[in-house]
């Protein structure tokens, strides 16, 4: 199934720019449009309110009648291009004194005197807009209603003008931000560029190139993916060494047990039978060495791996611990070592961990101790729980390793002794370290008069007091 594509980057940003724009455009045109028709029909208005006035001020009473000028100065007021047809009327009460007898009139009541008020009207199949004031005069018992209407034409011009000039606004507006977004884009972009350039510079080289991105300088918007790039870098170089090292170490040590099969192989071959049964016992004792050591480098490069773990676990370090010497008891016996469990068992030493790699540490550290004490010697398994953390001790009475030899102790295939001593890879104490390093606990070395006392700490412990071994 085809994988989906997505639109591009550049599209994106433009569409998400545009669309606000263009939504911006619209509601600033629906509001501008009501603007223009408010504006417009205020300043027709203004401007029928003048002639009104000029109308209504000529209206006045001579000898107890009400008499009229109609001046031309108050038509000429609405002269404009459209050509807009100008109606009038005066009227007292319900007599007409002069003008258009059937325009609409008002209800004299609903009409303050001497206070203008404007409304639309259908008048001669047409739309009109009437200005029209109520005056009371001296002597004059019925109440002047004076009105001037004027058709909608140059309205309607004026405002269809105005709109197609913000129209054209808006429009060129637009246009002109969607041409100069795509440049604007591109230069926006630049630095995205130039990390898929340092991202893509590293399929050129010939050997795979783990270190930072040079980059420059990048917007804080790109930084955190080169940094989870470069993080992400560091641990495929620390993958990438481990499993260099793992390979450089697998060569090396199993070198020495290869040979011998292939020795012993020659050797039964071409022996007596008694020759063929000895080869035999030399290769079933090297395939153990062989199986041994590939297991220890195994749980090594388990140790090491780098990577985000899974988070630490609530353990119960005595039940791990008596795990671990059950499984060394008859290793124990058969060395003849008495291997004892110590510690409060009313306390439950709970500890952050996990059980796998905990379990690997004890039974690197007690099976050293059985492999490396003298015939008869004692192995003493303590936990210890404090404030200030949980501990495990695995001492023993055997040669000890010197003060001088601690520092070193710890790294990979260093073996300390007679060499006729047990046979070993010299990875143990290096995967207790590694381990323990995942699991934020230290080991080191504790001072015993006789033989050799390795301490770990968790730096937190988890007690429940309630609870029994």
């Amino acid at each position: 199934m085809p994988a989906e594509r997505a639109p591009a980057l550049r599209t994106r940003l433009l569409a998400a720019v545009l669309g606000p724009l263009l939504a911006a455009a619209i509601l600033i045109g629906v509001v501008g449009a009501t603007l223009i028709a408010d504006v417009v029909r205020r300043t027709n208005d203004r401007v029928l309110g003048g002639a009104l006035g000029a109308i209504a001020e000529t209206v006045q009473v001579e000898r107890g009648e009400v008499t009229l000028d109609l001046p031309a100065a108050a038509f000429g007021m609405l002269e404009n291009t459209e050509r807009d047809n100008v109606y009038y009327r005066v009227a007292v009460g319900n007599d007409l004194l002069t003008g258009y007898a059937d325009l609409p009139s008002p209800d004299p009541a609903t009409l303050a005197v001497d206070v203008p008020r404007y409304r639309f009207a259908r008048y001669r199949d047409q739309q009109i807009r009437i200005a029209e004031v109520r005056r009371s005069l001296p002597r004059i018992d019925q109440p002047v209603i004076v009105q001037i209407a004027e058709t909608l034409d140059n309205r309607g011009a004026l405002t269809r003008r105005l709109m197609l000039a913000l129209l054209i606004g808006e429009c060129v507006l637009v246009g002109a931000a969607a041409l100069l977004l795509r440049p604007a884009l591109g230069w926006s972009l630049r630095p995205l560029a130039r990390l898929r350039g340092a991202v893509e510079a590293r399929d050129e080289r010939a050997r795979p190139d783990f270190s930072p991105l040079d980059t420059g300088p990048l917007p804080s918007e790109l930084r955190p993916l080169s940094g989870a790039f470069d993080r992400l870098l560091a641990q495929l170089d620390t993958a990438t060494v481990g499993v260099r090292r793992f390979t450089a170490d697998a060569s090396h040590q199993m070198r020495t047990p290869l040979s011998v099969l292939k020795v012993q192989v020659a050797l039964a071959r071409r022996g007596s039978d008694a020759q063929r049964i000895e080869a035999l016992d030399e290769i079933a004792d090297a395939i153990v060495r062989l199986e041994r050591l590939v297991t220890q480098l195994l749980a090594l490069a388990r140790a090491e791996e780098a990577g985000v773990s899974a988070p630490l676990e609530a353990v119960n370090l005595r039940e791990v611990a008596a795990a671990v010497i059950t499984r060394h008891f008859s290793q124990a016996i058969e060395a003849g070592i008495d291997l004892t469990l110590e510690g409060d068992a009313q306390v439950v030493p709970m500890v952050p961990g996990h059980r796998t790699l905990i379990f690997e540490i004890l039974a690197n550290l007690i099976d050293n101790a059985i492999r490396y004490n003298r015939p008869g010697g004692t192995v003493t398994v303590t936990i210890t729980v404090e404030p200030s953390g949980t501990s495990v001790t695995i001492a023993d009475d055997g040669p000890g390793i010197a003060a001088a030899h601690r520092d070193t102790a710890f790294d990979r295939f260093v073996r300390f002794g007679d060499i006729n001593g047990p046979e070993g890879s010299g990875l143990g104490l290096a995967i207790v370290r590694s381990a323990a390093a995942r699991l934020d606990a230290t080991v080191g070395f504790g001072d015993a008069g006789v033989g050799t006392t390795v301490i770990l700490r968790f730096p937190q412990p988890l007690t429940s007091p309630d609870d029994t071994a």
